[in-house]
């Protein structure tokens, strides 16, 4: 029973990374190169506003919560359970290592610039963000995926596994697989 909740929870964590990830690249960021500089700046300085902090909170939240759960996922016996949530575990990561190692710097610049003192790369900057935007809110949707697939693969705990026996010895009919 722990392991399906924790379960569900990294899934509804996992999600609402995904969704912020989803919601600014299908309603905004696909089209900030189309933007006139002044509102570029101010569309940018009020995401990184917005989301810096609390993303800062809850991606970590839903990786630590998806380690709990590789944990209890591991020791409960449902290899295919385990393996396809270590698949959304390590996806989740690279969305993050892109994060940390290429958007935030980025938005660190943004945050800084005002409309005198853009530089005359900024499209080229706004670019690489966009690219590596989509590339970490296509990871987190995989990451979704696969952590659902755990929840799925591993059964429902009221069922014996496929395989169990009873306290003579005999097959159990039906149950789950992993």
């Amino acid at each position: 029973m722990r392991t399906r909740v924790a379960q569900v929870v990294t899934i509804v964590l996992f999600a609402l990374v995904m969704g912020v990830f989803w919601g600014t690249w299908f309603s905004l960021s696909r089209t900030m190169d189309q933007l006139p500089p002044q509102t570029f700046l101010a569309v940018g300085h009020q995401m990184i506003h917005n989301l810096g902090t609390p993303m800062a909170i809850l991606l970590p939240f839903a990786l630590l919560s998806a380690l709990i759960t590789l944990v209890l996922a591991r020791h409960d016996g449902h290899p295919a359970a385990f393996w396809w949530l270590a698949a959304g575990f390590l996806l989740m990561v690279a969305a993050l290592v892109i994060t940390l190692a290429v958007e935030v710097p980025i938005d660190n610049q943004i945050q800084d610039w005002t409309a005198a003192s853009l530089p005359g790369d900024w499209r080229s900057l706004q670019s690489r963000w966009q690219l590596f935007h989509t590339i970490r809110t296509f990871l987190s949707i995989a990451a979704v995926v696969a952590v659902t697939i755990s929840g799925v693969v591993a059964g429902r705990p009221d069922q014996p596994r496929v395989g169990a026996v009873d306290a003579q010895g005999r097959a159990v009919a039906g149950g789950r697989r992993g």
